[in-house]
């Protein structure tokens, strides 16, 4: 199972459909297409900032690689580790981005598969129930105190001795 969250726009509200039309789910976990193609996804993503820092680094790790000497078989391991980083940062990065850009995201579900999850998050969304979030109980302070000076480590009065 995995889980997707729902990215809307933030003038959305609870069972406007036409909001569903500018959603956005992205799934958790690792990602094996920004794994095996990087900068290609975050390109296709629209992740600009994130493409051109992924492309600044790789070129940073071969310039980097090359000066020092380091044999090829090295450079591959180099880039294949900053690959499965990539692999596993990219949805992270995806969300960002999103909140960044006023997509907050609205709702999360756990799913089989996206399309699991679209169906959830539409039901979910769409459902009047869930339509204002339930209210939050009050938090507790703790027992109730009178006023006193404070002086000190002891907070007592000075007759209660």
């Amino acid at each position: 199972m995995r889980s997707y969250t729902l990215h809307l726009p933030p003038e959305a509200r609870h069972g406007d459909i036409e909001a569903l039309d500018r959603a956005v789910v992205v799934p958790d976990g690792f990602s094996w297409p920004a794994f095996a193609f990087s900068l290609v996804w975050f390109l296709f993503h629209r992740l600009w900032v994130a493409a051109l820092v992924v492309l600044l680094g790789f070129a940073a790790a071969a310039f980097g690689g090359y000066a020092l000497g380091l044999p090829r078989s090295a450079g591959f391991v180099i880039t294949l580790l900053v690959s499965v980083l990539i692999g596993l940062e990219a949805s992270s990065l995806r969300r960002w981005t999103l909140a960044r850009r006023g997509r907050p995201m609205r709702d999360a579900v756990v799913a089989r598969d996206s399309a699991e999850a679209e169906a959830r998050l539409l039901a979910r969304w769409i459902d009047p129930v869930h339509a204002a979030p339930p209210p939050r109980p009050p938090a507790s302070v703790g027992p109730a105190r009178r006023p006193e000076p404070v002086i000190g480590l002891f907070p007592s009065q000075e007759g209660a001795r």
